[in-house]
């Protein structure tokens, strides 16, 4: 019990640090999750331009632009799939040298002194969140080719379907392919918080102070940016039409 209380004395900034960016990162999640059920945001508002450019593929013969978008998105999300993959090697490469780390961040202005295993437990944290990062992007790749077979088998403009089942249809492409965004999105927020965690190297104060600032850039961009504005009005005048 002595030596646990000893730990707690010696880093307790540390301590509270993580705890405060793990409330950060999972609270936001929730939160965003949450308020995209009854608030008008970046995930919301695209879901419904998913839904309406599934219900016009339906009605085209020819439908290389649509397949031609799906493969721009699938390039996108395999792109950072593969950066993911090797920012976590060179950050293992890291892992095996942490000594010369140390002494290369020792001169930085403000930076606290840390042991070698306090250094390896922030390494692995950040190869555990971009671990965490590439699953998503993988998984949001494979949702993305799920998507891709359900437009090739869906129902011609001319097939004797009725329009019930065509509004079934491109709901549930629609949805599929918000399932592979949220992912991708869930990604790239990881990328966010991870660039909090390098403050850690320096300062645990400075890894709460931009463990707040990301989530605050996040909420502004994904609830209160001129694109939502631009996006919702866009959709409003569609409707109106």
């Amino acid at each position: 019990m002595t030596e646990i209380t000893l730990f707690i004395e010696a880093h307790w900034e540390s301590i509270v640090a993580v705890i405060w960016f793990t409330l950060c990162f999972y609270g936001y999640m929730f939160y965003s999750q949450r308020m995209a059920r009854t608030t008008n945001c970046l995930s919301s508002v695209m879901h419904k331009y998913r839904q309406a450019w599934m219900e016009q593929m339906l009605t085209r013969d020819v439908r290389v632009s649509d397949t031609t978008a799906l493969a721009n998105l699938e390039r996108s999300v395999a792109f950072f799939a593969s950066s993911t993959m090797l920012i976590v090697a060179g950050l293992v490469t890291v892992l095996g040298s942490t000594d010369k780390v140390i002494d290369m961040v020792a001169d930085v202005p403000f930076a606290t002194d840390a042991s070698r295993s306090e250094w390896e437990i922030k390494l692995l944290l950040l190869i555990g969140l971009f671990t965490y990062a590439f699953f998503k992007f993988t998984w949001s790749l494979r949702q993305y080719g799920f998507c891709s077979v359900m437009m090739g088998g869906a129902p011609n403009a001319d097939a004797q379907v009725s329009e019930r089942e065509r509004k079934a249809i491109s709901l549930r492409i629609a949805h599929v392919a918000s399932l592979a965004a949220n992912n991708f999105n869930l990604g790239l927020r990881t990328y966010y918080f991870s660039l909090a965690v390098l403050g850690w190297f320096i300062n645990p104060w400075l890894f709460v102070a931009l463990s707040g600032t990301i989530v605050w850039i996040l909420y502004r961009r994904e609830f209160k940016s001129r694109t939502l504005n631009e996006l919702i009005m866009s959709r409003a005048e569609q409707s109106i039409d």
